[in-house]
Formats: C-alpha cells, sequence, structure tokens
C-alpha cells in the first residue's frame, strides 16, 4: 500500500508498507519464492510405515491429494510454502477429511506447556492444527521474510516504485517557465499568458502526448531535471535485492551464476539450502497432524534428485547402472535401496569389473582350451 500526505502545502515522499499483496511486485522476491514453491509443489507425497515400506492405499494420500474443494494438492503445498516463507509460519488445519490453511491464527501455551489455538474466539482443538515454524529464537512464534527482511523489503519496493512511476509519467519531466519581465499580479494581460502556458505544460500527463507552445517575447521554458537520478537508485537495488535471498537462506549472486552455467546445478543447490529442511519440517508436522504422536507411520516428501542431474551425468549414471547389474545384481539393489536376494544368481559375478581382467581370463581360458585340444590330439596319436 503506497501513501502520501499532504501537510502545510508542501507534498512528503510516498513510502511503501509491505504486505501479503504487494510484496510479490518484487521481481527478485517472487523468482526465489517461486523456486522454492515449485520445488515442493512437485515432490511426490507419500506414506511410509515405521520400516520404511509404502503404504499405497492410507486415507491420508485421498485428503492430501484433494486437500479441499478450492484448492488441489500443489495449489496447497505452493500456498503453504509460501505463506512459510513470507510470514515465518503456517497452519495446516484437519477438519474431518479436508485440509486447510486458515489466517489469523492466534497462539499461546498454557501452564501445561500446551499450545492453544484461537482464530477470533472460536478455540481449535490443537490435534485438529499443527503449527509449522519457521524457528529462530522464539518457541513459539516462527519468523519470516516480512519480519527478517522489512526494513531492507520496503526500501527496495520503495525504490522500485520510484523508478517504475518515473516512467510511467513519461521520465517526470518538470518545466520552468521565465519571464525576462518581473512578474506583476495587477498586470491581468500577464497572468493569463502565464496561466494559459502552465495549463498547458500541466496538461502533459501522457509520454506520448506532444505539445507545441508558442511564446511571446520575454517568455522561455527550460527543462528542469528530474529528482529521481537512475544510476543511484539501480545501485541501491543492485545491493540490497540480492540481500533479500539470505532471509530465504540463499546466496542470490552464487544462485544466480549457477542459473547462468548449469541450471541443474543451481536448482540442486537451491534443494540443499533451502527446500530439503522445509520438507523435512513439513514431513515432521503433517505426520503427527494425521497419524498422531503414537503411530510408526509418517508422511513423507520425495523428490527425485536425478531431475537436478545433467543428461551426461545421467547417461555416465544409467550406464554404470546397467553395467553394475549384469556384473552383480545384488549390489545395484543395495545402491538403489532394495533388498538383496541373496542368492547364487543374484551374488554371481557375471563379468570382471576391471576390463583388463576380462582380457586376462579370457586368455587363460584360450591357453587352457587350447591345452585340452593339444592332450587330446596327442592321446590320439597314442591311441
Amino acid at each position: 500500500m503506497s501513501k502520501g500526505e499532504s501537510v502545510g502545502g508542501s507534498v512528503r515522499f510516498s513510502s511503501i508498507f509491505v504486505g501479503d499483496e504487494n510484496i510479490l511486485e518484487s521481481s527478485d522476491v517472487y523468482e526465489l519464492l517461486q523456486d522454492i514453491s515449485n520445488q515442493l509443489m512437485l515432490a511426490d507425497i507419500v506414506v511410509e510405515d515405521g520400516d520404511g515400506n509404502e503404504i499405497r492405499n492410507d486415507p491420508a494420500l485421498q485428503i492430501l491429494k484433494n486437500p479441499n474443494s478450492y484448492l488441489t494438492q500443489s495449489e496447497f503445498i505452493k500456498l503453504m510454502t509460501n505463506t512459510y516463507l513470507l510470514n515465518g509460519e503456517v497452519f495446516p488445519f484437519l477438519n474431518e477429511k479436508q485440509l486447510h490453511l486458515p489466517a489469523g491464527v492466534q497462539t499461546e501455551l498454557d501452564k501445561q506447556l500446551k499450545e492453544h489455538f484461537r482464530v477470533g474466539n472460536v478455540e481449535i482443538p490443537n490435534k485438529m492444527i499443527r503449527h509449522i515454524k519457521n524457528i529462530g529464537t522464539n518457541h513459539l512464534k516462527g519468523v519470516g521474510l516480512m519480519q527478517l527482511g522489512k526494513r531492507t523489503l520496503e526500501g527496495v519496493m520503495s525504490a522500485e516504485k520510484v523508478l517504475t512511476n518515473k516512467y510511467t509519467k513519461g521520465g517526470l519531466l518538470a518545466f520552468l517557465l521565465k519571464l525576462d519581465a518581473h512578474i506583476n499580479p495587477q498586470n491581468g494581460a500577464q497572468s493569463k499568458l502565464i496561466k494559459a502556458i502552465l495549463n498547458q505544460l500541466e496538461e502533459i500527463d501522457d509520454s506520448r502526448s506532444i505539445k507545441m507552445i508558442p511564446l511571446g517575447k520575454g517568455y522561455a521554458i527550460d527543462t528542469m531535471k528530474s529528482p529521481v537520478e537512475d544510476e543511484k537508485i539501480l545501485g541501491y537495488l543492485n545491493v540490497y535485492k540480492k540481500d533479500l535471498g539470505k532471509f530465504l537462506g540463499i546466496n542470490v549472486d552464487t544462485y544466480q551464476t549457477m542459473l547462468r552455467e548449469n541450471i541443474e546445478k543451481a536448482m540442486m543447490y537451491l534443494h540443499n539450502k533451502a527446500v530439503r529442511p522445509i520438507m523435512k519440517n513439513y514431513e515432521d508436522h503433517l505426520s503427527l497432524l494425521f497419524f498422531g504422536q503414537k503411530s510408526n507411520k509418517r508422511i513423507k516428501f520425495k523428490i527425485n534428485i536425478l531431475d537436478f542431474v545433467p543428461y551426461s551425468t545421467k547417461t555416465n549414471i544409467g550406464y554404470n547402472i546397467v553395467r553394475t547389474g549384469i556384473t552383480s545384481p545384488d549390489n545395484v539393489a543395495d545402491m538403489l535401496g532394495f533388498e538383496r536376494q541373496n542368492t547364487p544368481e543374484s551374488q554371481a559375478i557375471y563379468i570382471s569389473n576391471d576390463l583388463s581382467k576380462i582380457g586376462e581370463k579370457k586368455a587363460t581360458d584360450d591357453s587352457l582350451k587350447g591345452g585340452d585340444e593339444n592332450d587330446k590330439e596327442e592321446g590320439n596319436t597314442d591311441g
């Protein structure tokens, strides 16, 4: 929300107050939030038992796939992540077979250190709601970008708005009317002419407008320099827009360099620095929300790390997996997280891992084979 005030005939510079509606107007903030929330949105959500085996027909999966009548699973996870990052906390609320994200939730601890939740005057049972916090130094309150980076955000958004306003208004052109003679309020003809010239100048409110103003002798119009200095504002933005990344756990310079050089490497950087801790937090809270403290079942977010690997690396990985699979199937099973079969066939080494040994073995086999044939021939001769 922008605000301008007129006090005593002087106009004060407008200021920006950071809020949910306008925070995404900053392109850098929007890009970072999008990249983080998109990774989480694309994750597969599964339910596992205490041994790590997937439970494919658990009722929790159906609720997560269709959280409520107005949000899909993807939209729900994206909204939950953006709210978590901006506000530092989010409150998933499980009401029968629907999952919601209520706003305006108030929390407090009683003397028994039990957390109570209220929306207005309505108390929500704590078994129906979880308080997912981006923890700082407060055990009851999460900290998000709007709190951590409030001063930086307000400065960045004010600077962006000043530049945007300047160019949407044709560069904020200002004009100075010069007269050779003194202005005499009693001179009706002079006042009328000045007023007509000023009216013409004030009507220039569109960057595409062109005005031809004929002037009499003694009058001149000069363009005043705009008070908005682009280079200084851009210099400010180049420093402080990048500073916002640290509140999301990202070094923006490092991330942007990786995006230019290797997008998969950049996504892996983002995953390890920002996404994985959020996933772990979601898993803890959603598991408790759906199954309670006594259950061994757990909600898991799974992202295929190979999605962030370049195709050349994928090709090498695929080749090595196939090669290892041929040489020893149990080795591949162990590497991919499957149980070993522990059979003679799965433990057998069909092809040596060392190609040179394959050549040596072949030469040895050939020599033995040749020896056997010679012995046969000698035996036949003797016979």
